[in-house]
């Protein structure tokens, strides 16, 4: 077996574990993981009682159904995160609503366990975004794509003057500031990209 042979994972554990990761890469799986949990115990506190000793507190208030109300919806937007990722900013924006107005609402966001995992899970289903598909090598033995480096990246093509420009024309930030400095060109105010 040579350092370039990969073991087939052909068991059916191990095609259902590549299954699930390739279902998990194309969605904002942790936010809505967290978004779903958050709703958890904001469902759920506000209407249980504690017992300590021979008291029972009961941690119900005026607002308990509103807090059924909020923890159903932030388990619905979670599912919709997982199952509609094309409405990932929808989802993450109204799970952070709902998260904030559990503080008022549901005791404290549940004891802040609610709020924290509905702010951090609508945080990370506004901020994901679907990764570019991997265009896969041509692997017939005798090309040349077989032959070049993983390290060198194809020079960039020349661009014909008679074509028309499909980016921005020249240099449109007021501060003056060039695209190959870091300046957004697209935007023509002069922010700087992130990453």
């Amino acid at each position: 077996m040579s350092a370039d042979t990969r073991q087939s994972m052909t068991t059916g554990f191990g095609h259902k574990r590549q299954a699930f990761r390739n279902w998990r890469g194309q969605r904002p799986f942790w936010g809505g993981m967290l978004t779903l949990l958050a709703g958890i115990p904001i469902m759920y506190i506000p209407y249980q009682n504690l017992t300590l000793g021979s008291l029972t507190i009961r941690m119900s208030t005026t607002a308990g159904a509103g807090s059924l109300i909020i923890g159903v919806l932030l388990v619905v937007l979670g599912l919709t995160m997982w199952f509609q990722p094309q409405s990932r900013v929808f989802a993450g924006i109204a799970a952070i609503l709902l998260a904030l107005v559990s503080l008022v609402v549901s005791n404290i966001g549940a004891f802040l366990i609610g709020f924290l995992l509905g702010l951090v899970g609508g945080a990370l289903g506004v901020s994901w975004a679907p990764g570019k598909p991997v265009k896969a090598a041509d692997s017939r033995p005798g090309t040349a794509s077989a032959t070049v480096p993983a390290a060198t990246e194809p020079a960039p093509a020349a661009q014909d003057p008679a074509a028309p420009d499909e980016g921005p024309r020249g240099n449109t930030a007021v501060s003056g500031a060039s695209p190959e400095a870091g300046a957004d060109a697209h935007d023509g105010n002069g922010r700087h990209r992130a990453g």
